[in-house]
């Protein structure tokens, strides 16, 4: 947007024979024309206006060219005079035409079309202030408050041409004598002694200058009077030709965001205020580049604050969003979509309404918003925009769909008709706090058309709401009719001339036809003014809750108290406690105080500014709900106040609300249905973060809430549920006596203890037999017994591990296995010397005796008894609880921890040395007689405890859990039944089975078998 070219576009014509000339800052320097975003368009706004900084802006220079307006070129104005006069705009008409300039012609004066009567309501609320306020004799005392008010027609080109007609006040090049006479007449009324304050308009000046002039005789008198008093009007106005010394303190005014912005840069390096009452774009806050702009509506930074919390209360994180082309809805979507998605929201789709959109691209957003899965649209436009596109899904009956919807067109009341109830009904968003005006109602009732010069709007609005022409008794001149046809088009143009019309939904407010031929000349009924407003149903006559005008109100309230501190009207002086008049508004004095104004309103509501400029962030919460007349009303159901704490701001009575299509449930908008408790969203590749897949929660993860992204790993010894939505007490591990497993370990255990017992009780019933004696029979019993202590410490290992079994189960192991080993290593010496030696009093047989045999055993045990004491004495093991395997179990392991692993490895190596000798000496005893070569069956036993412990070390290491304990029961008892087996069941078969075997000669082999 770039407005500066419009800024200096006002028609001049300088006096004289001096050539037009351009200040020295504005000399070949071109608009920038600037494309990407919304930054790089403050640039192009601000380049043209660096000149016009604070402290540039010098008084009127004589010896410059002195330049005028063109006649014909000033815009129709509504206006009352006074001591002060405040300035307004107000969008009257909210089409305007784009103006073309050529540079070789004077400016065609910019048309509007189509009457806003809301607008008309807005400003004739400011009026009804003004004059509550100058009927109040405790504000501004001996002051009269007057007004000049301009229609803006929502567009930057007619804002800044009003702009500079009412605040840039030139001498008006006329050449009528009627001119001349008028000038003549208030040089009289000088001379006779009238003083006039420089920058105030006088109303008893105004008054004798009527007085003095001339009355009219006839039609043609009449004509030139009213030329005349118009003359006089503009003559007493135009006191000042610069804007530093603008006769306007301050002005009320815009309606829209983005000639708002046009007009708040334009009056910013000159300190003059500019109170707006329903711009609320968060671009205007920038005070560098608006200072003097303040506003009595709060800005769009609360109000996206609060959509945002509204959806998300509602659980709506899959939204459409819709908006037009202006600063508003620029800066209202992309704040909402940034803190949106930062509340984890996706927005589906975004439509931009263009300025002026053909019926392709109406139906073109409506087929995307029709196919969307997005049920919730939040709508940052205002109602004119969205009229057409709500007209097409209204054709195509179009429901279901919930509307979000900013303060623009909340309380629009021209989407209300019964067309869109449909598509509309269940509205939700956000508007101002509403009041209810006293005498506001009667005063907008009780206004009536003129032809006095300064009513042209009001007969503008006149003629158009009640579709007629107004006649009037032989005082309306020509040139008012003119004016009106110069500045605003009513219609669309034909050949035979033009259509006014005004069309909302299916219903013609009005429809009137003008012939181009006839200049002017309007063909409709006739009015004279006095038709009853009150009849007439309308956004006008409604005051119920009035919201934007009450902006408007607390505006022209807050000048009010500004220019009474201003004026000092609470002085005691010499003034008698009347205001004391000032010659003008210089410096941006008054603005200091309209920033400082702090006063509380009839209505219990404080009034002030912050250091932005901005009011207290308060909204209500409105809902569109169907009457018994069926017909659509305001209803409050919440309220949201931005200054309020975290967690208070936004209030909502969910209970009061009607939904969309009058649903029972909060309707649902969602890409991907939220995932259950137990699972996690998981997001699609290429797509919105809200459109995801449902993955189940892995083993030990949980996830408790509904639409979790993430899975919580549960604490140490814990563990997740069956359905993975809590986490409880790990399941402990352990090989139990109740385990299938363990049952088997034991029944093997008690059978080879049992087994073991019972060829003790053969040994010892045949204890005086050959064979026993022959073995050694006290070394038999001392192995048997070794061997029941390997099958009895199994049992140790089974069961939950405490801190005496961890100590006791690898100190049983280790002593039982070395005694039994040791017996082994005794009786292979003792073979070997026997079938060595056949001298039984040799000397081989002293030297290894009863006495040498026990001292051997013990002297073989001692070393394990020692490793094994200090172990348990230095670094005992204990109870763990092992979480390693509860990823891949699920399931907390109880074991036994070794401290100092080293410990069992040694007491294994030294059960495999033992063993290995063991292996060796019974090795070279191979080749003895087979009638009684016990060295065979030790060799034999041997090489099965080898196997076994050989494949116990790896299998013992990658056994988890409970397992690796049950590898160890399994080594213990295989190579216990190997020993038991492989040395004492053949000596039972003998000694059971084959008796006559049992003998001294069956011993030493030398009686054949």
């Amino acid at each position: 947007m770039v407005f500066s070219r419009t800024m200096f576009m006002i028609s001049v014509s300088c006096s004289g024979d001096r050539k037009r000339s351009r200040p020295p800052h504005l000399v070949e320097r071109k608009p920038k024309r600037m494309e990407g975003d919304i930054m790089r368009k403050e640039e192009a706004v601000r380049e043209p206006l660096r000149g016009l900084q604070k402290g540039e802006v010098k008084s009127k220079d004589s010896s410059l060219p002195e330049c005028a307006k063109l006649g014909g070129s000033e815009p129709i104005a509504l206006h009352s005079d006074g001591d002060v006069v405040i300035g307004g705009f107000f969008p009257l008409h909210y089409v305007a035409s784009k103006p073309e300039y050529s540079y070789n012609s004077k400016p065609q004066v910019t048309s509007c079309s189509g009457l806003y009567h809301t607008a008309f309501h807005w400003m004739m609320t400011m009026i009804f202030a003004v004059d509550e306020i100058n009927r109040n004799s405790s504000l501004l005392p001996g002051v009269k408050l007057g007004y000049r008010i301009m229609d803006s027609c929502d567009h930057v080109h007619t804002s800044l041409r009003a702009l500079f007609s009412l605040i840039s006040y030139s001498k008006t090049v006329k050449k009528t004598a009627e001119t001349e006479n008028s000038r003549i007449q208030m040089e009289g009324l000088n001379m006779a002694g009238m003083k006039r304050k420089p920058g105030i308009i006088s109303s008893a000046e105004k008054r004798h200058a009527e007085v003095n002039m001339p009355k009219p005789r006839g039609l043609k008198d009449a004509e030139n009077y009213m030329k005349e008093k118009l003359t006089v009007e503009i003559k007493t106005r135009e006191s000042s030709t610069c804007l530093n010394y603008s006769p306007v303190p301050a002005v009320i005014g815009l309606a829209s965001s983005t000639p708002t912005r046009a007009v708040a840069h334009t009056l910013g390096p000159f300190n003059i205020p500019l109170v707006s009452y329903f711009a609320t774009c968060t671009c205007l806050t920038d005070k560098h580049l608006y200072p003097s702009f303040l506003r009595t509506v709060p800005s769009d930074l609360f109000q996206v604050r609060g959509l945002v919390k509204l959806v998300t209360f509602f659980s709506w994180f899959w939204v459409g969003t819709i908006g037009a082309t202006d600063d508003y809805s620029l800066y209202g979507i992309q704040a909402f979509s940034i803190q949106f998605g930062q509340q984890g929201g996706c927005v589906a789709f975004h439509l931009t309404i263009p300025t002026s959109p053909t019926v392709a691209e109406i139906q073109k957003m409506a087929d995307k918003l029709q196919r969307s899965t997005a049920r919730v649209v939040v709508v940052f436009a205002k109602d004119v925009h969205l009229l057409d596109l709500f007209l097409e899904l209204t054709r195509r009956n179009m429901t279901g769909i919930q509307w979000v919807v900013s303060e623009a067109w909340m309380t629009a009341s021209q989407l209300t008709t019964p067309d869109f109830h449909n598509l509309l009904e269940g509205t939700l968003g956000f508007s101002f706090p509403g009041v209810s005006i006293p005498g506001l109602k009667e005063f907008l009732l009780n206004v009536r058309p003129s032809p006095k010069p300064g009513m042209e709007l009001v007969n503008m609005f006149w003629e158009e709401y009640f579709g007629c022409k107004l006649e009037f008794e032989r005082d309306r001149s020509e040139e008012y009719e003119t004016n009106i046809v110069k500045n605003y088009k009513l219609g669309s143009q034909n050949n035979s001339g033009f259509t006014v019309g005004l069309t909302v939904g299916q219903k013609i407010l009005f429809n009137i036809s003008v012939d181009k031929n006839n200049e002017g000349a309007v063909k409709k009924t006739v009015c004279t003014g006095s038709e009853d407003l009150s009849y007439t149903d309308s956004s006008y006559s409604d005051v119920s809750q009035v919201r934007i005008s009450y902006n408007v109100y607390k505006a022209v309230y807050a000048v009010a108290h500004a220019l009474h501190t201003f004026l000092n009207c609470n002085s005691t002086g010499p003034s008698g406690g009347l205001c004391e008049m000032h010659s003008s508004f210089t410096n941006g004095q008054f603005l200091q105080f309209l920033k400082m104004v702090n006063f509380t309103n009839q209505f219990d509501e404080k009034v002030y500014f912050d250091s932005n400029g901005e009011p207290v962030p308060l909204y209500d919460i409105i809902n569109w709900q169907k009457d018994s007349k069926n017909e659509i009303s305001f209803v409050k159901v919440g309220s949201y106040d931005g200054s309020a704490q975290q967690g208070q701001q936004l209030q909502i009575l969910k209970n009061t609300i009607v939904w969309t299509t009058r649903q029972s449930q909060v309707p649902v908008s969602q890409c991907s249905a939220p995932c259950p408790p137990g699972s996690r969203q998981a997001t699609r590749q290429g797509e919105p973060k809200c459109c995801f897949d449902c993955l189940p929660c892995a083993d030990g993860e949980i996830s408790n809430q509904t639409g979790s992204t993430e899975c919580i790993k549960c604490p140490e010894y814990f563990w997740s549920d069956k359905e993975k939505v809590k986490c409880v007490a790990g399941e402990e591990e352990f090989l139990s006596f109740n385990d299938t497993m363990g049952i088997i370990l034991v029944a093997i255990t008690l059978l080879g203890f049992i087994l073991t017992t019972i060829i003790t009780i053969v040994f010892h019933s045949f204890r005086y037999t050959p064979i026993v004696k022959a073995n050694n029979s006290e070394i038999s019993f001392l192995l048997l017994l070794s061997l029941k202590l390997c099958f009895l410490c199994c049992l140790v290992f089974i069961g939950q591990p405490s801190w005496w079994t961890c100590r006791l189960r690898q100190t049983a192991f280790g002593i039982s296995f070395v005694l039994c080993l040791s017996c082994l290593l005794v009786k292979t010496i003792v073979v070997l010397l026997a079938f060595h030696t056949n001298v039984p009093a040799s000397r081989g047989r002293m030297l290894f005796g009863t006495s040498q045999q026990r001292i051997l055993i013990l002297c073989t045990t001692a070393p394990q008894i020692f490793l094994s004491t200090g172990w348990v004495l230095g670094a005992p093991p204990f109870p763990f609880r092992n979480s390693n395997y509860q990823a891949i179990t699920g399931k907390i392991v109880v074991e036994c921890k070794d401290p100092w692993p080293p410990g069992f490895y040694l007491l294994l190596g030294y059960i495999g040395l033992l063993a290995f000798v063991c292996l060796l000496l019974a090795f070279l005893g191979r080749k003895l007689p087979d009638t009684f070569n016990e060295a065979k069956l030790i060799t034999f036993s041997m090489l099965i405890f080898w196997a076994v412990w050989i494949s116990f070390i790896p299998a013992y290491v990658s056994s988890p859990g409970k397992f690796s304990v049950a590898v160890e029961i399994f080594a213990i008892l295989a190579s216990s039944f190997g020993l038991l087996l492989c040395i004492f069941v053949p000596k039972c078969y003998i000694i059971l089975l084959h008796p006559e075997r049992n003998i001294k000669k069956g011993m030493t082999g030398k009686n054949p078998r």
